[in-house]
């Protein structure tokens, strides 16, 4: 049900585990790593901000990749707490949240711009819809659905989809405004885009659809499994 395989999400905490090893060494700790993350997440951000949608997209990808050393420390050191897992998804949903409002920051540069003001609805939907995936695994679980990590593995854009989808319109944005000033001798209504900005934009508008189709998805597991449930209680 899921774009990841859940055999290839082990592999990668496997392997992400002697790298983790190393910063342990060093005397970091998983909580450590975690806040490290976010600041990542941070830096990311302001990089948006200030347009430099390249660097944005780099820093936002490392970020992502370096959020698996929290928790593949945790395990390799036996320090794996409640804590510690409330922690990082809260820190997670924090990062995800705060390079979107960076997005948004750097459209702001042009507000009266028609790609700018694309550019800001579609990070707040996106924002939005991937906050309701985070909620729907995080209410299902709290009720008794989907034990352990069940619900990670459900729908079309968890996570890590939509990390890569956001890194790739960043990346491909490159490091120029959305919209520039037209140059001598072209013809534009009011400014032009810049070659980028419409990659960006179709991003961010299919993050929020792929998010919001797997907080359907997610909906309809849940109520499949507390459908099973009253099978099987005996009337």
């Amino acid at each position: 049900m899921s774009v990841i395989p859940t055999s290839f999400r082990s592999r990668v905490r496997t392997g992400a585990e002697p790298i983790a090893r190393l910063f342990g060494r060093v005397g970091l700790t998983p909580n450590m790593l975690t806040l490290i993350g976010f600041v990542i997440a941070v830096v990311g951000a302001w990089l948006a901000s200030t347009q430099a949608w390249l660097l944005a997209g780099l820093v936002v990808a490392f970020g992502a990749i370096f959020d698996l050393f929290d928790g593949a420390l945790a395990r390799a050191t036996n320090r794996t707490s409640n804590f510690g897992a409330f922690l990082d998804s809260t820190m997670d949903r924090a990062g995800e949240a705060v390079v979107y409002i960076g997005i948004v920051a750097g459209a702001m540069a042009y507000p009266s711009g028609s790609m700018n003001k694309a550019v800001i609805v579609a990070s707040a939907a996106a924002m939005a819809a991937a906050f309701m995936v985070s909620y729907t695994r995080a209410r299902s679980e709290s009720l008794g659905f989907s034990a352990g990590a069940g619900m990670a593995s459900v729908g079309l854009a968890p996570r890590e989809v939509r990390t890569a989808v956001l890194v790739i319109g960043l990346v491909l944005a490159g490091n120029t405004p959305l919209e520039v000033a037209p140059p001598p001798g072209q013809l534009c209504i009011d400014i032009c885009w810049s070659p980028g900005a419409p990659i960006l934009l179709g991003a961010l508008a299919l993050i929020a659809i792929l998010a919001t189709i797997t907080t359907i998805q997610r909906i309809i597991f849940t109520y499949s499994q507390s459908r099973s449930s009253k099978q099987e209680v005996p009337h």
